[in-house]
């Protein structure tokens, strides 16, 4: 027989290959199809496996949602995050997380889709408002390190405020019409910029 460890290897190896299966095809589910259609029975059936195993894998719809979420936050290259956030000068690492949106919200179309579809799915909705909460907190995390002393809260909150809106999916294709990629992050950076104004001059 064989040793124990190395069966529960194999059968580690086959699950692993079995859920990257079923991402891809609740990918391919969410390109290809309303969100209406977006189920475990769907996507099921799309990865030729039991929606059991589809249950047993993400435990529910949301999570296999979050799944396929971080599938394509990782391929838009939101890894980098990380490091931006890791810069000394946090007026250079928002200019970095500018241009790391930018490819973001421009390099996958169904992006766009994704956000749309927050209209017709209350689920699919605080999934996707739950991921904008994250860019919202790291904007915090950055513009406290960015705030003069005498910064006051609201500043603090108008600037968190303003900046989260320039660099989200719907600021990003309202520019995009006609511009480049990077003539979009340009005008975002140039106005992230000015939203940090006040946070300098408080008294202004």
């Amino acid at each position: 027989m064989p040793p124990r460890n190395y069966v529960s290897s194999v059968r580690t190896a086959a699950a692993a290959e079995t859920r990257e299966r079923v991402i891809e095809a609740a990918s391919r589910t969410l390109r290809e199809e309303s969100i209406a259609r977006f189920s475990l029975d769907t996507v099921a059936k799309a990865a030729g496996v039991t929606r059991l195993t589809v249950y047993n894998q993400f435990g529910s719809r949301r999570g296999l949602l979050e799944a396929v979420f971080d599938e394509i936050a990782q391929a838009g290259g939101l890894d980098q995050i990380a490091d931006a956030m890791a810069m000394a000068d946090p007026r250079a690492a928002l200019d970095r997380l500018v241009e790391i949106f930018g490819t973001f919200w421009s390099r996958d179309s169904a992006v766009g889709r994704l956000q749309d579809a927050m209209v017709t799915d209350p689920e699919f909705a605080e999934a996707v408002r739950d991921r904008n909460e994250r860019r919202r907190r790291g904007l915090t995390a950055l513009i406290d390190r960015i705030a003069g002393r005498d910064a006051s809260p609201e500043a603090r909150k108008d600037a968190v405020d303003l900046i989260f809106t320039l660099t989200s999916y719907p600021t990003f294709a309202s520019l995009s019409a006609g511009r480049s990629r990077d003539e979009v992050c340009r005008i975002v950076q140039e106005a992230c910029h000015a939203a940090l104004a006040p946070l300098s001059n408080p008294s202004s």
